[in-house]
C-alpha cells in the first residue's frame, strides 16, 4: 500500500477522522501531529475505513495513534503492522502509541500487550486563572510580582512574532541546558525546537492560538496552543526569559484567563522527566490522563 506524505492540505481529512470520537490526550489534534514533521517523516493511509498515521525516523516506523475510526477493525491493525514491519529492520520496533484508556481493554482482547507511557496533565482552567488558596500561593505571588515591577505589553500571537519567539526559545534552551545536563532532557529540548520551527513556519495554516509578552519592544515570553476538543485547550509551548521573575506565572495565568469557553487546560505530558513532572504537578492538575503503547505479544 502506498503511503501519503503529510501536508497542510490533509488537515480537513485528519480533522474528520479525529472528530469521530472525543479525545482527551493531546496527540489527538492535527496541530500536534503536524509539528512532528520537524523530527519524523510522517505518512498516512486509510485502511479499512481507518486513518493510520505512521511516524518514521532512522530507528524505524510506528503508529503515532491507533487507527482512527468509528469501529475498530482488526484487519486495519494487521495491515498497519505489515507496513511497519516492511519498514523496520527489527519488527519489535513496530508499535502503536498514544492509546487512550477507554480503548485499552479492546487492544488487550485482540491479543496486544499494552504498557503505560507518561500521562497528560489536565487542569481546571478556573484554578489556573484564579490561583486561589494556599496551594497556589507561590504562583499567585510570582505573577503579582511581575505585574508590579515591570512595564510590559501582552499581545495576541499573530505569526509576525515568529522570529522573535524562535530566538527567545534558543536562548531559553541554552540556559535550561546549562542547568540540567541530563542527556534525555537536552535531547527533548532539541526536539522541541524542531517542532517549534515547524509550528512557527506554518502557523497561519494551523489552528494555533497564542500570546507574547514584550518588554522594551523585545519578546520576553510566549505561549502557544490549540483546541483539543470543545471543552479542552492544550498548551504546547510556554517559554519566557528566565531572568524575569514572575513572567512565566503571569503569561500562563493571563493566557488561560482569555480562553473563555474552555473548562479544562491540558498541559501535555512530562516525557518521563522528574523536573517536568514536578513543574506540572505544581499546578495541581485535576487528574492525569493515561496513555498506552501496544505491541504484539510475540514481538
Amino acid at each position: 500500500m502506498r503511503l501519503k506524505a503529510l501536508s497542510l492540505r490533509d488537515k480537513k481529512i485528519f480533522s474528520r477522522f479525529l472528530s469521530l470520537r472525543r479525545h482527551m490526550l493531546s496527540p489527538y489534534a492535527f496541530e500536534n501531529i503536524y509539528i512532528w514533521k520537524g523530527l519524523f517523516k510522517i505518512e498516512w493511509a486509510i485502511i479499512n475505513e481507518s486513518l493510520c498515521v505512521f511516524f518514521r525516523d532512522k530507528t524505524g516506523s510506528f503508529l503515532y495513534l491507533p487507527p482512527l475510526c468509528l469501529r475498530r477493525h482488526p484487519d486495519a491493525l494487521t495491515q498497519a503492522f505489515k507496513i511497519m514491519d516492511s519498514l523496520n529492520k527489527n519488527r519489535q520496533i513496530s508499535r502503536i502509541e498514544n492509546i487512550e484508556s477507554n480503548e485499552l481493554a479492546c487492544f488487550k482482547r485482540m491479543g496486544y500487550f499494552c504498557y503505560e507511557k507518561p500521562p497528560d496533565y489536565l487542569c481546571l482552567r478556573a484554578d489556573l486563572v484564579n490561583l486561589k488558596g494556599v496551594r497556589f500561593k507561590s504562583k499567585r505571588s510570582s505573577a503579582n510580582y511581575f505585574t508590579k515591577h515591570y512595564q510590559f505589553a501582552y499581545l495576541p500571537f499573530s505569526g509576525q512574532e515568529s522570529m522573535g519567539c524562535l530566538a527567545l526559545y534558543k536562548s531559553w534552551m541554552s540556559e535550561r541546558a546549562k542547568k540540567n545536563r541530563d542527556p534525555l532532557y537536552q535531547g527533548m529540548l532539541r526536539d522541541m525546537q524542531g517542532c517549534l520551527e515547524i509550528l512557527l513556519r506554518d502557523c497561519l495554516g494551523l489552528d494555533v492560538r497564542g500570546a507574547v509578552v514584550k518588554i522594551g519592544g523585545s519578546i520576553k515570553g510566549f505561549t502557544l496552543g490549540f483546541k483539543l476538543n470543545p471543552a479542552t485547550f492544550c498548551i504546547l509551548y510556554e517559554v519566557t526569559d528566565l531572568s524575569i521573575k514572575g513572567l512565566a506565572q503571569f503569561i500562563f495565568r493571563q493566557f488561560c484567563s482569555g480562553l473563555k469557553g474552555y473548562k479544562y487546560i491540558n498541559i501535555m505530558d512530562d516525557s518521563g522527566l522528574d523536573n517536568l513532572k514536578e513543574t506540572k504537578l505544581s499546578y495541581h492538575p485535576l487528574r492525569l490522563i493515561p496513555a498506552y503503547i501496544a505491541v504484539r505479544q510475540n514481538g
